[in-house]
């Protein structure tokens, strides 16, 4: 019986995959960062090479698939290091200048920060509530400007990979404006971190409330990463709110979308600042 031929590589190669023939490995790898949101997924393409080397993509020739997507790697990374740097960056500053509070008595206790199972109307799903572990350093750090303070630590994802953290904390704030720049700065100043992009003042459109935002980039395990965030600053509030994906976190940090951050940032206030009663 004959046999189909053979082409000069063996037997006949099965259907190509969804990237299309076997590219050479010296062939440029296409541009990860085209026609991307500010949190929006990559749209199947190839990753960039990182510390963690090329992953294995279907269609190529030779390639292995790896034992965890590099976006998982920088995911978990990115919530590592935001995780650390929300959750202690409010403590860390509140011993220092703590003598700088402004004449005057306390404003009233109005309102309160809760942890919501949503934010973002919906984009972002609760998966754990730090008010209590991470938080239990802001409770308990004396700091004369604020009175009856309580912790609001909290990390979310979205379903395209998105990750967002919310840090700070609510009671009586006598100079908020201070509370919410020496947020910034204790993140900024915080173990691996170094200030990448200054923080800038935004006031978003259709609510009355100033935003601060800054990028610091962060090290952990030899891999840095971008990391963008903002705070604001009330009479009873004091928050930052980080939002990052594995795209933000290998980008510029001057390429990054503050003005958006910032946004986002009041949206996020005004769905987890509450009245109190």
């Amino acid at each position: 019986m004959s046999m189909p031929p053979q082409g000069p590589y063996g037997p006949p190669q099965p259907p190509q995959g969804p990237y299309g023939p076997p590219q050479p490995q010296f062939q440029p790898q296409h541009n990860p960062y085209a026609q991307q949101t500010p949190y929006g997924h990559p749209q199947q393409q190839l990753p960039p090479q990182g510390p963690w080397g090329q992953p294995g993509v279907p269609g190529l020739p030779g390639a292995q698939p790896p034992k965890k997507k590099r976006t998982g790697l920088v995911i978990g990374i990115t919530v590592a290091a935001i995780a650390v740097v929300g959750g202690l960056g409010y403590a860390a500053f509140r011993l220092v200048d703590a003598g700088n509070v402004v004449a005057g008595g306390f404003p009233a206790a109005e309102y309160r920060l809760t942890v919501e199972e949503k934010l973002l109307d919906g984009e972002f799903t609760l998966v754990e509530d730090m008010s209590k572990t991470k938080g239990k350093g802001i409770e308990d750090t004396y700091d004369p400007s604020i009175r009856n303070a309580k912790a609001a630590v909290a990390q979310y994802s979205s379903s395209e990979g998105g990750v967002l953290v919310l840090s700070g904390m609510w009671g009586q704030l006598r100079n908020p404006e201070f509370a919410r720049g020496k947020i910034l700065s204790g993140a900024a100043e915080a173990d691996g971190a170094t200030l990448a992009v200054p923080a800038k003042e935004f006031t978003p459109d259709g609510y009355d409330i100033t935003v601060e935002c800054q990028v610091v980039r962060q090290k952990t395990s030899g891999v840095s990463s971008s990391l963008p965030m903002c705070a604001w600053g009330d009479g009873n509030t004091g928050a930052m709110v980080a939002v990052v994906t594995s795209e933000i976190a290998v980008k510029d940090p001057r390429s990054i979308d503050l003005k958006q951050l910032a946004a986002d940032t009041a949206k996020v206030r005004s769905e987890v600042r509450k009245p109190i009663g």
